[in-house]
């Protein structure tokens, strides 16, 4: 898949997804404290008990304004209130919305990083997202060497120090966003799988050992949220129309 410098546009009034849309929302994590105490009270006992248990209050607002937008945005989807959202989670932890409520229909991720979240919406088929800030002082080629595939490994330091960093990110987003969307976690070992990192090479999954075709059955997405930030989405599937849409405090 190519690369996607997005418009990252205010969604239209009567929002609709379509079979083989992905939309990707960006969420500035930084809100007024009015926005927070609204987003606040449509979390559910479990995510307010979870919120409290931050030690830092921007890591407790940060929390508290992602699951308040993503409960804000699925409820433009649903035509539901967003507070009566409920969610299930599998073994692994990831969320999904319970079935009486779509959950079966409509998938999502979520994953934010430096004050912002993105959060990526599609139907019928499994999704992942990651993003992460780019730091060019990051010690890559040690925590890559402990983590990235021998092909990864090859590829990143055969690259010019200055572009290292970056590979790094790049790679780091698309392996975090396919077993995202596996939804296994980290009980799937990164080094097992292989994924592009070379600048200007089409995003992609690769290979996966031990099981040749499972490569062919996923598409990745890069995305660039800002000028400091890379992102990766995985969906099951090739046929997809990318929206790009900013979250801007609306319920």
């Amino acid at each position: 898949m190519i690369a996607v410098v997005p418009l990252w546009n205010s969604p239209p009034l009567d929002l609709t997804l379509d079979l083989g849309e992905i939309h990707v929302w960006r969420v500035s994590l930084a809100q007024t404290e009015s926005c927070l105490q609204s987003l606040q009270q449509t979390l559910s006992t479990d995510e307010r008990t979870k919120a409290d248990r931050f030690v830092f209050p921007k890591d407790r607002s940060q929390f508290i304004v992602s699951r308040g937008a993503l409960r804000a945005i699925l409820s433009r989807y649903l035509n539901i209130s967003s507070h009566i959202l409920r969610f299930d989670y599998n073994p692994y932890g990831k969320p999904s919305l319970i079935v009486a409520q779509g959950g079966n229909t409509l998938r999502f991720n979520l994953s934010h990083s430096r004050g912002m979240a993105l959060i990526a919406i599609t139907k019928n088929r499994d999704i992942g997202v990651d993003i992460e800030g780019l730091n060019a002082n990051f010690y890559c080629l040690e925590i890559a060497e402990k983590f990235f595939s021998p092909l990864e490994n090859s590829v990143l330091r055969s690259l010019p120090e200055h572009l290292q960093a970056t590979a790094f990110f790049t790679c780091w987003t698309r392996k975090e966003a396919y077993i995202k969307a596996v939804g296994k976690g980290l009980s799937i070992p990164l080094n097992k799988f292989d994924v592009s990192l070379a600048p200007g090479e089409p995003a992609a999954l690769l290979n996966v050992e031990g099981n040749p075709e499972e490569a062919s059955k996923w598409s990745l997405i890069e995305l660039f949220p800002s000028s400091y930030m890379v992102a990766a989405v995985a969906v099951a599937g090739d046929c997809w129309k990318l929206h790009c849409w900013e979250w801007t405090g609306e319920f």
